[in-house]
């Protein structure tokens, strides 16, 4: 298995689930960076989810994973950042598409939308999949 250097942020909606997935990662021999929020205290996202983007933006880490409740506002923020292709992915089938078809350097998740262990299924089918390429080139040359 691959292993990638990962950037995650949350905020106090997505904390739960960003330490499940921390902890699941750091176990499976990944380099995590956490850049918050690190408790379920209530912040504003785009604090810690802004950093978590522009890092992956930046090239410091090869993926990135945003939380919060929907996950939907931590995917705005995300991107609104050059060089960031986040998706929402509330299914291991969206998130294979967001890899396969967008080459998505950032996962968006919203903590009360799925259950932990879809989380962490979505994580990992994620992290595994391959970006396509072919057609799917034209069309991220477009967005960028």
């Amino acid at each position: 298995m691959k292993t990638f250097k990962i950037a995650i942020g949350s905020d106090h909606a997505g904390f739960k689930y960003k330490e499940a997935i921390k902890a699941m990662l750091l176990a499976e021999g990944h380099t995590v960076r956490d850049f918050g929020t690190y408790s379920a205290e209530s912040c504003d996202y785009p604090d810690f989810i802004r950093p978590t983007a522009e890092a992956v933006a930046r090239g410091e880490f090869e993926r990135g994973i945003v939380l919060g409740g929907s996950g939907n506002g931590e995917a705005i923020v995300a991107n609104k950042v050059k060089g960031v292709r986040c998706g929402l992915c509330w299914t291991e089938q969206v998130a294979i598409w967001n890899r396969s078809h967008n080459d998505g350097n950032v996962l968006s998740l919203g903590e009360r939308t799925v259950t932990e262990p879809e989380a962490l299924k979505i994580v990992k089918v994620w992290l595994a999949t391959e970006f396509e390429g072919g057609r799917h080139i034209a069309r991220i040359k477009k967005i960028e």
